[in-house]
């Protein structure tokens, strides 16, 4: 799409983008002609989605294979009470499409997993990881690294985030967790609970970074992680240096995820 094509209602709708020098219609256009995939319709993926969908993203992917629970309703603000029981992929598509018409929204109402990995990731520009599970970050971290796809990557504990950009430029997600902790050493959310807003700070960092790739502006966090404390009320950055001997972005890169087994230590073998 080149700039001449957005309609009056386009230039009225992302008139704040379009005044900005960095981004312009020319930026704007490119966002409308994104394809993004998210992969979690759940805490993170929901302020994603938001944002995404109200910047212009033209092709939004919603991958997730639960349904809402109420217990989802305190911090993934995208579904309603009216919803629990529903897949979260069609109240997740129900939401961005009241929220901008301009946007399509493909859901895949599956798990992530060695097999249907490539359907998934194959044809979008740009993935978000909003996942809650070490298998599913480390896949995608492989599959998104071995197929030269940028993803960012986001998670939340209690108090806690994290987010980081792989853009394929620099280190990948094992260049930083070679391997996944062992089982029950790091409690998930239904174990330990989760502050409410905490994935609308983090999930918000992860969709400026989807933004940013897509118009071409600033600088990505390839190299850098961020860990923001609620708590204190502070962020520390974090360096990620590439490792020569990572078995997915090293000198020596494995062929396929399909060389993986991901479960427990989702370890890449010899």
């Amino acid at each position: 799409m080149s700039a001449p094509d957005l309609d009056p209602e386009q230039l009225d709708r992302y008139s704040r983008h379009i005044i900005m020098d960095d981004v312009g219609p020319e930026g704007q256009a490119n966002l409308l002609d994104a394809r993004v995939l998210v992969v979690g319709a759940g805490g993170l993926g929901s302020p994603v989605l938001q944002y995404l969908a109200a910047a212009g993203v033209g092709t939004i992917g919603v991958a997730d294979h639960d349904v809402v629970e109420r217990s989802n309703l305190q911090r993934q603000v995208v579904h309603g009470d009216a919803d629990v029981g529903r897949p979260k992929v069609d109240s997740a598509a129900e939401f961005v499409g009241e929220l901008n018409p301009d946007v399509t929204v493909e859901t895949h109402e599956t798990a992530v997993s060695p097999e249907t990995v490539a359907d998934l990731v194959d044809g979008y520009d740009f993935v978000v990881d909003a996942s809650d599970n070490f298998p599913t970050r480390f896949l995608l971290n492989d599959y998104c690294t071995l197929a030269g796809v940028p993803f960012s990557h986001g998670a939340i504990y209690r108090f806690e985030g994290q987010v980081t950009t792989f853009t394929g430029e620099g280190p990948c997600y094992r260049c930083l967790f070679p391997e996944a902790p062992p089982e029950g050493a790091v409690p998930d959310c239904a174990t330990t609970g989760v502050l409410g807003v905490l994935p609308g700070t983090v999930g918000a960092i992860q969709a400026t970074e989807t933004v940013k790739h897509v118009v071409g502006v600033g600088e990505s966090l390839d190299g850098r992680m961020v860990v923001y404390d609620a708590a204190e009320m502070t962020f520390e950055e974090v360096t990620v240096r590439p490792n020569p001997d990572c078995p997915i972005c090293g000198d020596d890169p494995i062929e396929s995820v399909r060389d993986v087994e991901y479960a427990e230590s989702c370890a890449v073998g010899d």
